[in-house]
C-alpha cells in the first residue's frame, strides 16, 4: 500500500447509514480523502470478510472509523476482525441528533473533519 497521507498511511471508514448522521460520516470521510489527510476505503468490504481489505486495515498506520450513531456498526466490524489500530468517532456524540431527513449542515461536516484532523495527526 502506498503512503498516501502525511504522517503515514491513514485509512478512513464511514458509516454511510440511512440517516443524517450516517451521511455526515460519509461526507466527512470524503472530505478527509479529498484533502489528502486519509484514504477512504470500504467498511462493508471488511464486514464481508474480503481479505485484501482486512490486510489493508491491519497494515495501515492508523484507521479512522466514523460511525453515525452509537449502534457502532463499523466499530463492531473492527472488533470482529480484532483490528485495534484505529481512532473512533461517533457523530451523535458530537452534538448532532440522528434523524431520517438527510438534512446536512456543511458547518457540521467542517467542524467534525477538523476535529478528526487535529486528533488524527498523533500517529
Amino acid at each position: 500500500m502506498s503512503d498516501c497521507c502525511k504522517g503515514g498511511t491513514k485509512l478512513v471508514y464511514a458509516c454511510s447509514g440511512g440517516s443524517n448522521v450516517g451521511q455526515i460520516a460519509n461526507e466527512v470521510a470524503k472530505n478527509l480523502t479529498t484533502e489528502g489527510f486519509a484514504k477512504m476505503t470500504c467498511g462493508i468490504a471488511l464486514g464481508a470478510n474480503l481479505s485484501g481489505f482486512i490486510v489493508s486495515a491491519e497494515n495501515a498506520d492508523k484507521n479512522i472509523v466514523i460511525d453515525g450513531c452509537t449502534v457502532g456498526c463499523l466499530k463492531k466490524v473492527f472488533e470482529n476482525h480484532k483490528i485495534s489500530n484505529y481512532d473512533y468517532y461517533v457523530i451523535t456524540e458530537m452534538g448532532i441528533e440522528k434523524n431520517k431527513n438527510f438534512v446536512i449542515d456543511l458547518e457540521d461536516i467542517y467542524r467534525i473533519k477538523e476535529l478528526i484532523k487535529t486528533q488524527g495527526n498523533k500517529i
